[in-house]
């Protein structure tokens, strides 16, 4: 397998530890960094020293998620075709935005996972929220190191729960000296940045109203002046050393030095910790931690630290006081190795590796084996029975009923098809959901599906020549098919361009006709590749007929797969399933408001209708007969709300 990472902060040398581990475990990793970043309050040069992996790429601006990389080594990188695109950078930012336009112009369909630290849920402003949602709406999966980001990611639109990787520790660097017991004039440590969020000043004010401490503090930041000016005013300046930023076994050095480390972050506007990788480190060196109680220290610490209230001088002092009890002492220490033992890079490795696989599929998979038809049925069996008759006995066969009925039941049965009973009339979109799931579950992930409407005809000579075209490129997601009207012989149009608010005012001035975008194929005989499935995901169950398929399809097409349509026979009777056509109309109009707030925000929407209330008003005017009266009631639907409006009439 092969990984493009991209993660600015892999300047810190060991901070790839996790690549290391990754390519020890067969994972063939490249990982593109920023040449030069500040970590720890001290800019740092990208210096590969072995690691043959990485690149370095210049950057444009300093803040983490408002920065650009140079182009031009990820657009090398990404013509390389690598099977995923790991973005190490929160999905809001510049960075992300600009590596997701990199492969949309390159078309390359490698599907891609984010990563998220955020644990405070923002409303970004705009083109950040812009960015957000279209990297969420595409990801193929994430991965967290704190369960609240994983939380906020699915409330965005994540559509697979995030995967939980905390970051790591060198073991080997980071280890314990020799059993000791806490001196008498104790040495506490402090590392990180300092910025007036990491609390810093609040362990200087404990350490005043202890005269045997003496504090090591290590790092750098802004705050440096003020915090040496403070510890003066304190009377503190013998006892505290401000010895500056370190890294590697220099800073492993200075944990070992240290009695108790003391981590003193308080909640701030806009921030909270996010993982404390401190915290981690000191304890695979044996530290006991004194921490606040804020963010996601406590899932780090758990039971292995003494967590204290954020900002608060008497109760730091007192929780340091506890953790340099002699017996608390000893085993904090040994509950913190234990803990550290959960974070080492190898277990992080491992985790990282096994969510590659989880959405990496198997190229062609599904090119030798005859695709999985699948038919949700609602209504006249006889429909889908002469669907299943058109196509014979070559292909395995999932029906979901939506209808319950006990003549379709025999139906399956009769033809060896599986046969599902959701007990409901889920839609369309939930349906082919089910069928999905039971075709993983019957080991059936890897074949290609045919998604088969109960009013559409087409053999399986036409079948198969569809499924020839799918595999003919390997970037190909979904194959439509040629179709004519059974009654009178006309071709139905089965290329259409996807909706969008311009699109709408096209429509609206009249030029919808010279409008012959190839965007989506119809879905009503319509193959689509197993690996797209993998990455795409399920259909979006929020709609409940109608364009859902469309919705799919922009997935893919976002995600740099391609659509085609097969010249084939078949055909289609539009709405040959029944129903009241009231209903249909509403549901219809329902899922175009649906998809349109999905893709194009609420702006995008209101443009949307703007565009067709123009539009009908004018054929309201210049049309006659029963053109005038459909525009009328387009009109009157997009006034009040589809949505609304489908939901009034029940």
């Amino acid at each position: 397998m092969r990984v493009l990472r991209v993660a600015h902060h892999a300047v810190v040398s060991a901070w790839r530890d996790r690549e290391r581990g990754l390519r020890e475990l067969g994972v063939d990793v490249r990982l593109l960094s920023a040449e030069r970043w500040n970590e720890g309050g001290r800019v740092i040069a990208l210096d590969p020293g072995g690691d043959a992996f990485v690149d370095g790429a210049r950057t444009v601006g300093t803040h983490p998620n408002a920065f650009l990389y140079d182009p031009r080594p990820i657009w090398r990188l990404l013509r390389t075709k690598p099977d995923l695109i790991d973005l190490h950078e929160e999905p809001f930012s510049l960075a992300t935005a600009e590596v997701l336009l990199l492969r949309r112009l390159l078309r390359i369909p490698t599907p891609y996972v984010l990563y998220s630290a955020q644990n405070i849920e923002k409303r970004y402003p705009i083109p950040f929220r812009w960015f957000e949602a279209a990297a969420l709406r595409g990801a193929a999966g994430a991965y967290v190191c704190n369960r609240e980001a994983g939380e906020i990611l699915r409330r965005k639109g994540l559509r697979r729960p995030a995967d939980l990787i905390p970051l790591g520790v060198d073991t080997d660097r980071f280890s314990a000296a020799a059993s000791a017991t806490p001196r008498t004039h104790p040495v506490v440590g402090y590392v990180g940045r300092l910025e007036p969020y990491k609390g810093v000043a609040t362990l200087l004010r404990a350490a005043a109203s202890r005269p045997r401490w003496r504090l090591e503090i290590s790092g750098d930041g802004s705050q440096r002046a003020e915090l040496v000016a403070l510890a003066a005013e304190l009377g503190l300046s013998e006892r505290v050393s401000f010895l500056g930023f370190a890294q590697g076994d220099a800073l492993a050095e200075r944990y070992r030095r240290l009695d108790v480390i003391a981590v003193p972050s308080i909640p701030w506007p806009g921030w909270l910790e996010q993982f404390c990788r401190v915290a981690v480190e000191a304890m695979a060196s044996g530290i006991p931690v004194v921490a606040s109680r804020s963010g996601a220290i406590p899932d780090v610490v758990a039971d292995a630290g003494v967590l204290v209230e954020p900002g608060d001088p008497r109760a730091l002092a007192a929780g340091i006081d506890a953790a340099l009890d002699t017996r608390r002492w000893g085993e904090l220490r040994e509950r913190g190795l234990a803990r550290a033992s959960e974070f080492t890079w190898r277990r992080v490795a491992e985790q990282q590796t096994a969510l590659y696989r989880s959405v990496v599929p198997r190229r062609d998979g599904g090119a030798g084996r005859p695709p999985q038809v699948v038919a949700v049925a609602y209504g006249d069996p006889a429909l889908l029975e002469g669907a299943l008759d058109a196509i014979g006995d070559r292909f395995g066969v999932t029906i979901v009923d939506n209808s319950s009925s006990a003549v379709t039941k025999a139906m399956a049965e009769r033809r060896g098809a599986a046969y599902i009973d959701p007990q409901a009339n889920l839609g369309f979109g939930a349906g082919v959901n089910v069928a999905l799931r039971s075709l993983a579950d019957r080991g059936l992930a890897a074949d290609d599906v045919l998604l088969l409407n109960p009013d559409a005809r087409i053999s399986a000579e036409g079948i198969e020549t569809m499924h020839a075209t799918l595999h003919a490129r390997p970037s190909r997601a979904v194959v439509g098919a040629t179709q004519t009207e059974p009654s009178s012989g006309r071709d139905v149009r089965v290329w259409w361009p996807f909706p969008s608010p311009l699109r709408a005012w096209i429509d609206a001035l009249g030029l919808g006709r010279f409008d012959r975008a190839k965007g989506f194929a119809i879905g009503s005989v319509l193959l689509l590749r197993s690996e797209a499935i993998a990455q795409i995901g399920e259909f979006d169950e929020q709609f409940f007929l109608y364009a859902e398929e469309v919705d799919w399809q922009k997935r893919a097409r976002d995600a740099g797969w391609g659509i085609t349509v097969a010249s084939v026979t078949a055909t289609h009777v539009g709405a040959g399933t029944g129903g009241d056509s009231t209903r249909r109309e509403a549901l219809f109009f329902a899922s175009s408001e649906k998809y349109q707030r999905k893709h194009f925000g609420a702006a995008g929407w209101q443009v949307f209708r703007a565009g067709v209330i123009v539009g009908a008003t004018v054929r309201s005017w210049t049309l006659r007969g029963a053109a005038r009266a459909d525009a009328r009631r387009r009109r009157s639907i997009f006034v009040e709300g589809p949505v609304a409006y489908a939901a009034r009439i029940g």
